[in-house]
């Protein structure tokens, strides 16, 4: 049996997918993963997996370019033959899925990790694409054999009252879930890979973002909250784990991120492998996002003990029951963000209970086995469909 991942990026496939594609291996199943040409290519092929890269560009609109990519997709499908094809994000989603229905492969998994820019974005460009993605992913998601894997509630209702798919055919899976026996609590150390962050941190709260430098993640409420208790002269130092995506067109950009290091409000750690190492130094987590499927950073933080703090959004909710395992503000607030985390970094006692319970409930919902029980579940219930 073969199944084929389809995502817009090979890390994402690297570091959310890879034990997926494990657990489908020890069944004996190929995977194949699909995506545009990058680093992590070659360690998905490290991990004994074919990788085959896409001519791809994830943010092009060019007509010409895009018809080209269908055509590779439908061509490269009909060779590989498999048995179900799991897309990744919305693009991927709607080329994948029209690229399956030319070839005749029924058997199809769309995963949609968030409602993305187009949804959430207010530029004139995104109103104009909004109604069209629209009427693509109605067309891309037709077929008794296709399902719809979500990973908040909100997305579920947005899926199904534009009429897009029929409830029976949308599966809610809490993202791809976290490692935790990667994350844990145990043993705030210095990794040695960061030696230059040891005398900053040492002495202070330390409150950690890490995300995709794009202004919908919130980094700006986050530097202007920096900003607010550098003012007051908490003990406390911000840092920012991510690097800027150019392709996106809500990247901060290299000479904004140089101006707030500059100004001594946030630390740009740039891009973090060790993701475990870095929150072991960390008291507090947070994610002023707009909108997310469901956050990987926040179940990590939470893994590792960390309290919370984040936006009462789709997607960020679900990881945070206020008063609990971390608090919740609006969006686009950056007084209250401040005055979220100042309340934090006075009561460490407050940052241990939630800490505590962040960890719980990510042991109870969000482990990365519950979540591979469930996916799995519906590959199974798809291709046992399938044969009838």
């Amino acid at each position: 049996m073969k199944i084929l991942f389809f995502a817009n990026i090979d890390w994402y496939l690297y570091n959310f997918r890879l034990p997926l594609a494990q657990a489908l291996r020890t069944e004996d199943i190929e995977v194949v993963m699909l995506s545009p040409p990058g680093d992590y290519g070659n360690r998905l092929q490290a991990e004994g997996f074919r990788w085959v890269p896409l001519p791809m560009n994830p943010r092009s609109l060019n007509p010409w370019k895009e018809a080209k990519l269908l055509f590779y997709l439908t061509r490269l499908y009909a060779q590989e033959k498999p048995d179900l094809i799991h897309h990744f994000s919305i693009k991927c989603v709607v080329y994948g899925s029209l690229a399956a229905q030319l070839v005749g492969i029924r058997a199809r998994v769309n995963a949609i990790t968030g409602m993305g820019h187009v949804f959430i974005s207010n530029s004139w460009r995104a109103r104009l694409l909004c109604p069209v993605v629209r009427h693509l992913l109605k067309v891309a998601l037709a077929g008794a054999y296709n399902r719809v894997i979500v990973q908040n509630p909100d997305d579920r209702g947005v899926l199904i009252k534009a009429g897009l798919i029929a409830p029976e055919r949308v599966h809610l899976i809490p993202g791809s879930g976290v490692n935790t026996q990667r994350f844990t609590p145990h043993c705030k150390t210095t990794p040695s890979t960061e030696p230059t962050m040891t005398k900053a941190i040492m002495p202070v709260c330390r409150v950690l973002l890490a995300a995709r430098l794009l202004w919908e993640k919130g980094i700006g409420e986050y530097v202007q909250a920096a900003r607010l208790l550098k003012e007051k002269g908490l003990p406390v130092q911000f840092f920012l784990a991510g690097s800027p995506d150019t392709k996106n067109p809500t990247s901060v950009s290299t000479e904004r991120i140089s101006e707030w290091q500059q100004g001594g409000y946030v630390k740009l750690l740039g891009h973090v492998d060790a993701m475990e190492q870095l929150m072991s130094q960390i008291d507090i987590g947070v994610l002023p996002s707009y909108r997310e499927g469901l956050p990987r950073s926040l179940l990590e933080a939470a893994a590792c003990g960390l309290p919370i703090v984040t936006t009462d959004v789709p997607g960020c909710r679900e990881v945070v029951t206020h008063g609990i395992n971390g608090l919740l503000v609006p969006p686009r607030d950056p007084e209250a963000l401040a005055n979220a985390i100042e309340y934090l970094v006075k009561n460490p006692e407050e940052r241990q209970r939630m800490g505590k319970a962040g960890r719980a409930r990510v042991l109870a919902e969000f482990d990365e086995r519950i979540v591979l029980q469930k996916t799995i579940a519906v590959y199974r219930e798809l291709l046992n469909a399938r044969r009838f």
